[in-house]
C-alpha cells in the first residue's frame, strides 16, 4: 500500500516534472534528468476530465512512441484506457503543442518499436519482468 507521504511526494515530483518540461522542453532534475519526455494530455475514459502523464517517448519516422509500462505494474495505465476510448491526443514536447492519433503497435512493428525505445530507456525494459500483461507499445502519429 501507497502511504499519504509516498503519494504526496510522488505528486510533487510530477509537478516539478510537468513544470520543466513546459518552461525547459526537457527534465532539469530528479530521475527524468538525461531522458526524452513528453506530457500526453488525454481525455478521462469514464470522467470526461482532461488528464495529464509525462512518459519517456523514443521517435520513429516523425512519430512519437510511448509504453504502456506502468512501472510493470498488473494493470495498463489510466492514459492508455483513455486512448483506446478516444485516440486523439494533445502532446507537448519541445515546447511545442499539438494534436496526435494514438494506435497500439502490434506484432514485428511492436517488437522493433520496443527494442528501439528499450535502448533509449534501459529501465523500461526491466518491467516486463514485473508483470504477465504484454506491455503495449502506442504510437502517436502527429496531426496535420
Amino acid at each position: 500500500m501507497i502511504t499519504p507521504a509516498v503519494r504526496a511526494a510522488w505528486a510533487a515530483a510530477n509537478e516539478t516534472l510537468i513544470r520543466e518540461i513546459r518552461e525547459h522542453g526537457h527534465a532539469l532534475s530528479g530521475n527524468w534528468l538525461g531522458r526524452q519526455a513528453l506530457l500526453l494530455n488525454t481525455t478521462g475514459a469514464r470522467s470526461g476530465q482532461p488528464r495529464l502523464s509525462p512518459l519517456a517517448y523514443s521517435v520513429d519516422n516523425g512519430r512519437y512512441i510511448v509504453t504502456a509500462s506502468k512501472g510493470g505494474a498488473p494493470t495498463h495505465p489510466g492514459w492508455y484506457h483513455n486512448l483506446l476510448a478516444d485516440p486523439i491526443a494533445t502532446i507537448e514536447v519541445d515546447r511545442k503543442t499539438f494534436q496526435a492519433r494514438a494506435s497500439t503497435a502490434e506484432g514485428a512493428e511492436r517488437e522493433r518499436l520496443w527494442l528501439r525505445h528499450i535502448a533509449l530507456h534501459p529501465g523500461i525494459g526491466e518491467y516486463p519482468k514485473l508483470t504477465t500483461r504484454l506491455i503495449p507499445v502506442v504510437i502517436l502519429d502527429p496531426l496535420p
